[in-house]
């Protein structure tokens, strides 16, 4: 029976399953093939990327070209210089973009791709070295190439075998790879990254201090020593910290007076009106020096369980102070 071309798409829940699972166990076996093919020409790759005085130019058509943008924005994000290329554009003037000093990473799972090929006469004239990442040995690109990168996949993951999806996810992780073992020849480190990404939460963590979000100047609550018990509790209440310092005359830290010091004496039944700073301060609180990560800041206070705590310049003495909800603010926890 022909069912006629307007008849609504017929959902099999369980057929749907069976193709993800299918689609998953594809492209798996896809990337653990490639482990095979890694070898010398994966390390003579790495090792013309990592001395490169230019940059990677990443180049691929369609599906390719999406993934050679993602490779592109990895390396950069990671230590390597790079940018993509899209091989059309390339020969309408965005070839200019390239220069001796470059080196061109082209992606095409045939290695046929016309825009590829066409430009590939003009690579070798201006000297650029040619990274092939392909899944074909014999192709017009991976013979050109002076170092040729095999991402063949047996299938993909389509059951028409025609849409690209096992092979991109090859190529997504070989790029993936190179990336990674050229951070790690690099030396790059999480603070390298983050200096790359200043707006994550990662760049947040490694790049914030505590001078960067801390409180200063009068709005640091403090008092001496000889301060009776109503004006330390004005101070407190002023500054809204839930807790006052206790210093000298030099702003040297003698202790630190907290709303949960407050409940205790309460509690003892203590007549308050008659006891200064000094009297009721614990001495020798936490502190931080101002210099440190917030985040270490954030990490002392979880330790030590409290929720604000005193900040100290290079001479050791008070310059801030800082509690959980301005660490919250900056997004630091």
């Amino acid at each position: 029976m022909t069912v006629p071309s307007n008849a609504p798409p017929v959902f099999e829940a369980a057929r749907a399953i069976g193709l993800a699972q299918a689609t998953l166990e594809i492209e798996a076996a896809a990337v653990l093939g490639l482990r095979q093919g890694l070898g010398p020409a994966f390390a003579q790759a790495v090792e013309r990327m990592l001395r490169l005085p230019g940059r990677v130019v990443v180049m691929g058509m369609g599906k390719s070209g999406h993934i050679g943008r993602k490779m592109a924005a990895t390396l950069a994000s990671t230590g390597t210089p790079a940018l993509f290329v899209h091989p059309a554009e390339a020969s309408h003037g965005d070839l200019g973009m390239i220069t001796a000093a470059d080196l061109v990473l082209a992606v095409s799972n045939s290695g046929e791709s016309e825009e590829l090929t066409a430009i590939l006469p003009v690579l070798k004239r201006l000297g650029v070295p040619l990274v092939a990442m392909t899944g074909r040995a014999d192709s017009t690109l991976a013979r050109h190439a002076d170092i040729f990168l095999d991402c063949a996949v047996d299938k993909e993951a389509c059951p028409l075998n025609l849409a690209p999806t096992a092979s991109t996810t090859a190529q997504l992780a070989l790029g993936d790879a190179l990336a990674v073992a050229l951070l790690d020849a690099r030396g790059f480190k999480a603070e390298d990254f983050a200096r790359s990404h200043p707006g994550g939460a990662l760049g947040r963590k490694l790049l914030t201090h505590v001078s960067d979000v801390m409180r200063t100047g009068e709005a640091v609550p403090r008092v001496g020593p000889e301060a009776s018990f109503s004006a330390l509790m004005r101070e407190m209440s002023a500054k809204g910290l839930g807790a006052t310092a206790v210093v000298d005359a030099n702003g040297l830290v003698l202790g630190i007076f907290t709303d949960g010091d407050l409940r205790r004496l309460v509690e003892q039944g203590q007549d308050l009106r008659l006891l200064t700073a000094a009297a009721v301060m614990r001495p020798s609180p936490v502190t931080i020096a101002q210099g440190a990560l917030a985040v270490e800041a954030a990490e002392l206070m979880e330790l030590r369980r409290i929720t604000s705590v005193l900040v100290l310049d290079a001479r050791g003495l008070l310059c801030g102070a800082l509690n959980s909800n301005d660490l919250m603010r900056a997004k630091v926890i």
